[in-house]
């Protein structure tokens, strides 16, 4: 539709330039219409920012529970699914990924408490399926191992195209899986 079009030019403007060296105008320039015409779409750039990123942290919860409810009693099946579905996601969406991690404190409170809490719930996924592939692995650390993992895969927006998108996910799967399978015990 024309207003995701809208919304998919807001995010990459966002991602390059910062949530505030884009103007409305800037906006709708870049989409062929004046800025003010996007008022009939979005209340604002605020409006557009939350459209962009709550829909993000809701599939990636939703997709994180179907991956893991697809393998009971299989951490490891479980985790490469979790993995396999980050990675697509990751490369799939560079500027979304550059926007959580740049631009989410611009939110204000209520849709920025509420992507976050949709980002804990997402993180427990994994917390979850570490733990049970890992025994006596707390929760604590198990959090850590998937934050690790995060910023591994969501490296992605930073990378340049001399390695090409299929090859990228083959290595951001190796390697995260790797990182994830490691001996968790104390040194």
């Amino acid at each position: 539709s024309r207003k995701d079009e809208i919304l998919e030019i807001a995010v990459g403007l966002f991602a390059s330039r910062g949530y505030h060296g884009v103007s409305m105008d800037d906006i709708g320039a870049a989409a062929g219409v004046t800025g003010p015409a996007l008022y009939h779409h979005f209340a604002g750039k605020e409006a557009m920012l939350v459209a962009a990123l709550v829909p993000v942290s809701e599939g990636l919860l939703d997709g994180g529970r179907q991956r893991s409810a697809a393998h009971p009693g299989e951490p490891r099946a479980a985790l490469e699914s979790l993995i396999d579905f980050h990675v697509e996601f990751a490369l799939a969406n560079p500027a979304v990924i550059a926007l959580h991690l740049h631009e989410l404190d611009r939110l204000p409170e209520e849709p920025r408490r509420r992507i976050r809490r949709l980002q804990r719930l997402y993180v427990e996924e994994w917390v979850a399926v570490l733990t049970a592939l890992h025994s006596g692995l707390p929760d604590g650390e198990a959090r850590v191992l998937a934050h690790a993992a995060f910023g591994l895969m969501n490296s992605t927006p930073f990378l340049g195209g001399e390695v090409d998108r299929r090859r990228r996910a083959e290595l951001l799967r190796a390697a995260t899986l790797a990182a994830l399978l490691a001996p968790t015990e104390p040194a």
